[in-house]
């Protein structure tokens, strides 16, 4: 999902798979012995990993296959994968890409990357060991990123002394966990990676096996893909060509289907139509052009078409919606907050988004759905995405490229959940904006006044609401419009179902915005007094409001100093421990980093700092 391994999936000879497992089930030592098996280690290489072999490895001087692909310093100190390492060799006149995947729980996000490209699975089992839940958390990402075929290998068979007991027992264990992950074909081989049984070809150790060799298997596995390449055209556009004002082309990677010239085509989502009059590639220009291929497409006439926005044929599969059902790998130390705002991309499509709670998660043990208030680290489950603006799609079960996106923190730029589409939600479809004959500026103009929303945000006892109040008072009686918006009045009424968790916070924040965004449209001044303590939450009220129109004032007092005051008592039951979460002893407030106005209330009074305020409305002309 997140690589850029180039593929022509009508190249039928050309098999992608990967192997993932638990921690040191001899993945790498599985791909190592296979590249040395088919003799695709240079002479000057295999001296190399000779002499690696004795200084790195852990074979008791022989040769660590498990070196050929465990590159990184840090790898081979740990003897773990960490990063996704692919190779690529030919056997029996198939090409192969194999991606060596992770099996420590901390690097799952670097498996899920890996299986998304895949054709094929391999699951590494340590006989030993049996189906861990690593083994059972790789095999529901393996079902859910779309891989459908699978080889369970049963490695180290040496050490369990080919028992056939074993091998069946983790056979039957496997199939009874993997009943529900839709798998179309799985395969069981017992082998050892290390002395190469059932590697290439029959092992003597095993005459109790009836199956093919690990590589016969790879070779001989049919995989289709036909279903991308016959259905409707479709090309996200990654980027607009204009080298001078005569041409405008369209760059992108076919998702779909094929192209050819003199066909029709549409843009989504404006959905205007156009013909095709040529096709470049690297090759130079071509009459057609076909799924996983990258191309420049121009059209007869100029039509507005941007980065991340579709072209396909008139009878598009592709749906746009701005509200999706999806499946959700989190991939982040810090958990899902419902009402964050993240950033979608998919494809060259980027957007801002919000999630609703998780309707489940995942029981990685049995693939229960399991009622949750959010994700946690490596947890999967099923939320509603809601988009700024609309989206033009396949769900991912149809086409990865135009189902799959990631999640990215925009605070921290941390990629922290990759998920699949499932479908759009059918009140995405059904709800339209209307537009009101009396607008914005029509209401404003009758005020006197440009609105704006003053959002005031700094701890708990700081001084926001006794500013807010003056502020109030003294634009009142300068005959402006006004309305405070306070945190403990709005908790009292529209928003009593909330708590205090970081969910309920966010939801608090972007409830509120909705509110500051309805008073704007009404032509007032807003003054919103709010703890609003992380700055997520404080950029999604300033995307919702309008940046333009969006004052950040940060009533600025110490931890200490609030502490002191503590008009409320609120600090001395959070030190009791009788308020859990409260900002700034059991939460913490992340302070603005350049808010509009940064006011000092231990440097100025509450009267003085109002006045700061309506200096700066003042000098911006709001008033």
């Amino acid at each position: 999902m997140l690589d850029t391994i180039p593929t022509y999936i009508d190249n039928a000879n050309l098999l992608r798979f990967i192997t993932c497992g638990s921690v040191d089930d001899g993945k790498s030592t599985l791909i190592g012995r296979m590249l040395f098996e088919t003799g695709q280690i240079p002479e000057d290489h295999l001296k190399t990993l000779e002499d690696d072999s004795k200084k790195f490895g852990t074979t008791g001087g022989a040769i660590d296959y498990a070196l050929l692909i465990d590159g990184l310093s840090a790898e081979r100190e740990q003897g773990i994968t960490i990063d996704v390492a692919y190779r690529y060799f030919s056997y029996g006149g198939r090409k192969f890409i194999v991606a060596d995947t992770p099996g420590h729980e901390q690097y799952t996000r670097n498996m899920a990357t890996g299986a998304s490209n895949a054709d094929l699975a391999i699951i590494m089992v340590d006989a030993r060991k049996g189906v861990l839940p690593q083994t059972k958390r790789h095999s529901f990402i393996t079902s859910m990123v779309g891989v459908k075929k699978v080889v369970v290998a049963i490695n180290k068979m040496d050490l369990v002394n080919f028992d056939e007991a074993v091998y069946l027992k983790i056979k039957d264990e496997f199939l009874k966990n993997a009943a529900a992950l839709g798998f179309e074909d799985i395969a069981f081989i017992p082998l050892s990676a290390l002395n190469g049984d059932n590697i290439v070809k029959k092992s003597a150790q095993t005459p109790w096996y009836d199956g093919d060799a690990l590589l016969d298997h790879l070779v001989n596995v049919q995989i289709h893909h036909a279903d991308a390449l016959n259905a409707a055209f479709a090309m996200p556009v990654q980027w607009v060509n204009r080298p001078n004002l005569d041409f405008r082309g369209y760059a992108g990677t076919i998702a779909a289907g094929r192209i050819a010239k003199g066909q029709k085509v549409m843009t989504l989502p404006a959905h205007k139509e156009a013909t095709v009059k040529a096709i470049t590639t690297s090759d130079g220009e071509k009459d057609e052009a076909y799924c996983g291929e990258a191309v420049t497409i121009t059209l007869n006439e100029e039509i507005d078409l941007s980065r991340g926005e579709v072209l396909t044929a008139p009878d598009t599969d592709c749906h746009v919606a701005d509200i999706l059902k999806t499946h959700i790998l989190w991939m982040n130390s810090e958990h899902l907050v419902a009402g964050r705002q993240y950033i979608f991309q998919s494809a060259a499509y980027s957007a801002k988004c919000t999630l609703s709670k998780p309707d489940y998660k995942i029981d990685i043990h049995d693939y229960q759905e399991m009622p949750c208030k959010t994700l946690e680290l490596n947890e999967i489950g099923s939320a509603t995405l809601f988009l700024d603006r609309p989206l033009s799609f396949r769900p991912y079960k149809d086409n990865k490229t135009l189902g799959a996106f990631i999640l990215i923190n925009p605070i921290s730029n941390e990629t922290v959940a990759m998920g699949m589409i499932d479908h759009d939600m059918r009140r995405s479809q059904n709800i339209f904006e209307e537009n009101m004959a009396i607008d914005r500026a029509k209401r404003a103009e009758i005020k006197n006044q440009k609105p704006c929303v003053i959002w005031m945000t700094g701890l708990s006892g700081a001084g926001k609401s006794t500013i807010a109040n003056i502020l109030e008072q003294k634009l009142h009686q300068q005959h402006k419009h006004t309305i405070t918006l306070d945190g403990d009045n709005v908790r009292h009424g529209l928003n009593k179902d909330l708590g205090f968790s970081d969910t309920d916070r966010a939801e608090n924040i972007r409830r509120i915005a909705e509110v500051s965004k309805l008073m704007l449209d009404a032509g007032m001044i807003a003054i919103v007094s709010f703890i609003s303590p992380f700055r997520a939450e404080r950029q999604l009220a300033r995307d919702i409001i309008g940046t333009e129109n969006f004052i950040e004032v940060y009533i600025n007092t110490p931890l200490s100093v609030a502490e002191e005051r503590d008009v409320k008592g609120l600090y001395k039951k959070a030190r009791r421990g009788e308020i859990p979460n409260f900002t700034g002893i059991g939460s913490p407030y992340e302070a603005p980093e350049k808010p509009e106005l940064d006011l000092k209330t231990v440097e100025n009074s509450a009267e003085e700092l109002a006045d700061q305020i309506i200096n700066h409305l003042k000098t911006n002309d709001y008033l």
